[in-house]
């Protein structure tokens, strides 16, 4: 007797619905992308029992014929694809041709539709997979699925299923992302007893954020402008061809301010070509993005729109449609991460110290429920867990190129700089300076710079407001431009005021962040300056190492770099950017090198360019303890205001902490 058989067709049905219909939203899932497919204007979706009992979806879409609706319940049969081909540019929301025979399988289902062209609908009934009747019937043009007692015939499968608040929650959260997608159709989600979405067409992606939560959480969220740009190759891809060079890749959406943070990905949405998408390669652009913004476990709440040609990338990787893949995954990846990063510019906050520290309560993240989930689900804001004292003065390196430089997120660099310890001592400032003209002002500084060397692991959770009291923003170089230093502390960091507050500035990530523009700007005009080496410093390179330079060797030649091969893995370094000192050349090299990593070494010559200007300004710039006159800091203060960035040096560190005046106030209890 044989062991293999080949399995009934309404065992293979039920297999089949356990991987499209995982719970009634699953459901509701292909229904309404069917709609979406059709064309439909207006979709209406009726609920009862959290979907158990009933499923209904309406639409005004272009129907079908007689033939057609009975078609549509053959396996792996769809009006959508034609030949092989046509998966290398799925245009369409559904695809593969099981979304109704795999529902029927599971259920009881009434299919009613009739085509605009023809003068009478057809209305088919099934139940456990099995047709009951098919009849003519007079119906207006588009469709209407039913879908009664899910999982009537399979009930193990139906015990899995939660309460139905839960469940109607996911489909509540499922129509919401829809209808945030597809901004000109109306969508409507109603139950026996309430309608939960209403939502008319409206010409603007913010005015259907507003519908659906309110001005509030409209305010909480920062619009990402449209931007299109070009596709382009990594620098060990194949160059592209004429018809991919006219290739762009769109971004639009939303994502919520800095302050703005909440303890799981449950607010993070992102669609693809108007198909909701899980992808990691997108998260992780999303997480770049706000580095140094974000504590480590703190995530934003972000709806992304991502718009590029149908042969970029690959819907078909997933039973339920639901992951995808990119044909030029960097790209897309750094393109996302810069126009997040954009958005975010005119809203980043200023590092700054805690308001009457005693007086801080630490505080709990909570687990909120998903964003989409209700009317008020963005309201609620979980602040970051903080704790009690000033901030540290002390950023720990980070690995990762800053705000606005377009760098790549491909391991970056292993930078070696010297660390930055605190040093217990009072303000020490240059002769004649002193605050307000007295230098009796000094004393009651001295403790907060002892209070500087505390260690407050969460110092991004305290983000201060405009003058104390507004969401803080990024200032414009004119912000910062009339700062007046008064000194150092611990000969690393300047003290300076204006009208704002108190600010103490990182001399060290200040001066890279004003080299780091000052080479890429000289990168772009093919002038950046070398200086020859009095004798050159000869190397051994490992392999892989090799391999690296062998990539990358214009590139480093016009960055001012001048390396010759002296062997099998011995190369001479004949010179070096300026401003590098000898004994830093074989460490910058090296660092160059290993900062691409094997595994994601398909960056952008763009990615490239700013990672060697991030290595070599972390090199050349002032150090810690190095005392400065006033002259000095004086010209580093100007230097900085002038920059694009001034708040982030090129590897995400902040440059600034600010004490507003009003939080000096709030200290000392005058207001």
């Amino acid at each position: 007797m044989s062991r293999i058989r080949i399995l009934p067709e309404a065992v293979a049905n039920k297999i089949a619905a356990g991987e499209v219909v995982e719970r009634p939203a699953s459901v509701v899932k292909e229904l309404l992308e069917n709609a979406l497919d059709a064309g439909a204007k207006t979709i209406r979706i009726e609920i009862e029992s959290g979907g158990k009992r009933m499923i209904r979806v309406i639409d005004d879409g272009h129907g079908m014929t007689h033939d057609d609706a009975l078609l549509a319940f053959e396996r792996h049969a769809t009006s959508k694809l034609k030949t092989a081909d046509d998966l290398l540019s799925i245009a369409t929301l559904g695809f593969r041709g099981e979304a109704l025979p795999t529902i029927a399988a599971v259920s009881r289902l009434l299919l009613e539709s009739r085509d605009a062209a023809e003068a009478e609908g057809t209305r088919i009934e099934f139940a456990n997979g099995k047709l009951i009747s098919v009849k003519p019937a007079g119906l207006p043009a588009g469709t209407t699925l039913s879908v009664a007692d899910l999982f009537y015939s399979v009930p193990a499968r139906r015990k899995f299923l939660k309460s139905d608040t839960t469940e109607l929650g996911h489909i509540a959260s499922l129509v919401t992302h829809y209808a945030l997608a597809n901004p000109d159709k109306q969508f409507v989600l109603s139950t026996p007893t309430q309608t939960i979405i209403d939502c008319p067409p409206v010409e603007k992606p913010a005015d259907r954020v507003y519908q659906l939560f309110g001005r509030q959480a409209l305010d909480e969220l920062v619009e990402i402008p449209a931007m299109a740009a070009p596709f382009r190759s990594a620098i060990i891809e194949p160059a592209l061809d004429p018809e991919e060079e006219k290739a762009t890749l769109a971004i639009s959406g939303f994502t919520s301010r800095p302050e703005i943070q909440r303890p799981n990905r449950n607010g993070i949405y992102i669609f693809v070509n108007k198909r909701l998408v899980r992808d990691r390669l997108i998260l992780h652009a999303i997480h770049e993005a706000y580095r140094n913004i974000h504590p480590h476990a703190i995530f934003p709440a972000t709806l992304l729109f991502l718009e590029m040609p149908y042969g970029e990338v690959d819907v078909n990787v997933h039973p339920a449609k639901i992951e995808v893949r990119f044909r030029r995954s960097q790209f897309v990846h750094d393109a996302t991460r810069d126009a997040i990063r954009q958005a975010l510019i005119n809203a980043r906050p200023i590092a700054s110290f805690a308001v009457a520290a005693g007086k801080l309560a630490p505080q709990q993240p909570q687990n909120n429920s998903s964003w989409a989930g209700s009317r008020s689900a963005l309201a609620p804001i979980t602040p970051a867990p903080i704790t009690s004292g000033i901030p540290r003065a002390v950023i720990p390196p980070m690995e990762e190129i800053g705000l606005g430089s377009g760098v790549g997120s491909d391991g970056g660099f292993d930078l070696s700089s010297a660390p930055m310890q605190p040093v217990e001592q009072r303000f020490s400032f240059e002769p004649g300076s002193s605050f307000g003209g007295s230098s009796a002002g000094a004393a009651p500084i001295a403790p907060l710079s002892d209070s500087m060397a505390s260690v407050n692991s969460n110092w991004m959770a305290n983000l201060a407001g405009g003058n104390g009291d507004q969401p803080a923003s990024l200032p414009h170089p004119e912000q910062i431009a009339d700062l007046k230093p008064l000194g150092q502390v611990s000969s690393s960091f300047i003290v300076a005021v204006n009208g704002q507050g108190l600010w103490i500035v990182d001399q060290h990530v200040a001066h890279e962040r004003v080299l780091f523009e000052q080479h890429l700007e000289a990168r772009r005009a093919g002038k950046v300056e070398s200086q020859r080496m009095l004798m050159p410093m000869v190397v051994e390179l490992s392999p892989r190492q090799i391999v690296t330079y062998e990539k990358i060797a214009e590139e480093l030649a016009a960055n001012g770099f001048e390396v010759e091969p002296m062997g099998p893995r011995s190369f001479a370094i004949q010179s070096m950017p300026a401003g590098i000192i000898s004994n830093d050349a074989e460490k910058l090299l090296t660092e160059i090198l290993d900062g691409i990593e094997r595994e994601n070494s398909a960056i952008s010559i763009d990615t490239l360019q700013a990672k060697i200007a991030a290595s070599t300004a972390c090199h050349a710039a002032i150090k810690i303890n190095m005392p400065l006159d006033q002259t000095k800091m004086e010209w580093l203060l100007g230097a900085l205001a002038k920059t694009d960035c001034p708040m982030s040096c090129p590897h995400g560190r902040p440059v600034v902490l600010r004490y507003s005046v009003k939080e000096i106030e709030r200290a000392f209890q005058r207001i």
